[in-house]
């Protein structure tokens, strides 16, 4: 299933038992964009599994399409599930490339609803992007809510019509900044049950 890319604080008991990881994918030049540590204590805090971060070895340029001058997110979730440890329980991608799926003009990022894997990209959620000057701090918070969002699918949670709810849809970039950070009560206990499944 593709996608584009609430309030309060949402902490699950840490799964230490099955010593599952959310994997964290850096694909190409992404770590300088990002705290990675302060990406993983979000994940860890909202997703109640511990986190690993790797660097990929995937190549974006196996997936660009030069009509589009896009990278096609698709193909590079196929890539992923190559690199799935065998201790993972979902991994995220990161990626600096602009993705795109055939029907629509661009994602943010795309996941497998219910699945292992999901990936965001920086390219729109940077202020450069629209001829603006650099704003790290509000970087730093678009990548969250899409990692939260595009995490949440691979949960099994679908789009949420509550626009405080970071699961809400994020067709362009004011959507992405005008929705929340957090899951609503009731994707909070989707999150929950899928955790459960997992």
């Amino acid at each position: 299933m593709n996608h584009l890319a609430g309030h309060g604080i949402f902490t699950v008991t840490m799964k230490k038992a099955k010593s599952k990881y959310i994997y964290i994918l850096l694909i190409g030049e992404t770590a300088q964009l990002l705290d990675v540590k302060e990406v993983e204590g979000q994940i860890t805090q909202d997703f109640g599994f511990p986190t690993k971060t790797s660097q990929s070895t995937i190549n974006p340029e196996d997936s660009y399409n030069p009509m589009r001058k896009q990278y096609h997110s698709t193909k590079i979730l196929k890539e992923m599930l190559d690199e799935l440890p065998p201790d993972a329980l979902k991994m995220i991608g990161i990626t600096s490339s602009d993705l795109f799926i055939p029907i629509l003009t661009f994602v943010f990022g795309e996941a497998q609803l219910d699945g292992k894997v999901g990936i965001v990209s920086s390219a729109r959620l940077q202020q450069e992007f629209y001829g603006l000057p650099p704003n790290q701090a509000l970087l730093k918070r678009r990548l969250i809510k899409e990692i939260k969002h595009e995490l949440g699918h691979t949960f099994g949670i679908v789009h949420c019509s509550l626009r405080e709810c970071v699961m809400s849809v994020a067709n362009n970039i004011a959507d992405v900044d005008s929705k929340g950070i957090s899951f609503c009560e009731g994707c909070r206990e989707l999150l929950r049950r899928g955790s459960k499944r997992d």
